[in-house]
């Protein structure tokens, strides 16, 4: 099983008389960053949230989303008595002294910062359970939206995989005639700049056997087959986190195709390797968008 990194979930539910929205989203990361939009009165809580969040969401660029609405208006914003009262006297009384005209002073305090905010009572922690298992429904939504992402992308990399293993095999019997061009080829060439009866047979062969040494690609083609089956390994595990361990699989497979490529000396195998780059392309790109 593979999640996908980007995921969303939305719950609602009712304690007493008001409503609770809860949402959670993430976007791709190379690591864990989450950020809050919640009540302020709940910002002490915001560690516990943290630890929840990351605990079942574990990677990605995260966004919680909660509010907490009243029909009686509880929630909005309202008006700190005291301290107004104690701007209105003090600001009074400087502008009675210094005998300057008071203006619009009540609007020169609301513009203070704490004047007007949300209450600050103390949490309610049946509310606050109301909003926790809120957020924990939230989260289970968001989490199957990432599984049912998960496992269109698993089809589609098990599809690329097989493909890039689909071309390897065909590598083989190109090969075989591959090698009896060259020699041809490098016989005729040799014969063609020098004399035949000037050419020393165990020499030439000599030089055959270290050229095509030099081109073998047997080992890439081994490597490049078990990069394969190790990245279907991996996908089978029951881990979650998979994202980074596959990517790193896709850059060992990448530097088996390209000295693949480079070993060639056969337009029909760099044909093969062309095909096999395309396809790891596109598992690079779902891989990045894995948890």
């Amino acid at each position: 099983m593979i999640l996908s990194m980007t995921g969303y979930g939305r719950a609602d539910n009712t304690y007493q008389d008001k409503t609770i929205l809860a949402e959670v989203r993430s976007l791709n990361s190379k690591f864990t960053d989450v950020r809050f939009k919640i009540p302020n009165h709940y910002r002490d809580k915001e560690p516990e949230l943290r630890k929840i969040i990351t605990e079942r969401a574990e990677r990605g660029k995260l966004e919680v989303s909660i509010e907490v609405k009243s029909p009686s208006g509880d929630e909005a914003y309202g008006l700190n008595l005291s301290l107004f009262r104690k701007y209105f006297e003090e600001l009074s009384g400087l502008a009675d002294e210094l005998n300057m005209p008071k203006g619009d002073i009540m609007q020169a305090i609301i513009r203070i910062p704490n004047v007007i905010a949300t209450a600050e009572e103390l949490i309610d922690e049946k509310e606050w359970a109301a909003v926790k298992n809120t957020v924990i429904t939230a989260l289970d939504r968001f989490e199957e939206f990432r599984q049912s992402e998960g496992k269109a992308m698993e089809e589609d990399l098990r599809l690329r995989i097989s493909n890039i293993r689909s071309l390897l095999k065909q590598v083989d019997p190109i090969e075989k005639s591959r090698i009896d061009n060259l020699k041809q080829r490098l016989k005729q060439n040799l014969e063609e700049h020098i004399n035949k009866e000037h050419v020393d047979e165990n020499r030439f062969q000599q030089e055959i056997l270290y050229y095509l040494e030099k081109i073998d690609i047997t080992e890439e083609k081994v490597r490049l087959e078990q990069h394969c089956l190790y990245f279907l390994e991996q996908i089978e595990l029951p881990k979650k986190q998979k994202g980074r361990k596959l990517s790193f699989i896709t850059q060992e497979m990448g530097r088996e195709i390209n000295t693949l490529g480079a070993k060639a000396y056969s337009s029909d195998i760099q044909r093969l390797v062309v095909g096999m780059k395309d396809e790891l392309e596109k598992i690079k790109e779902q891989t990045a968008n894995l948890v």
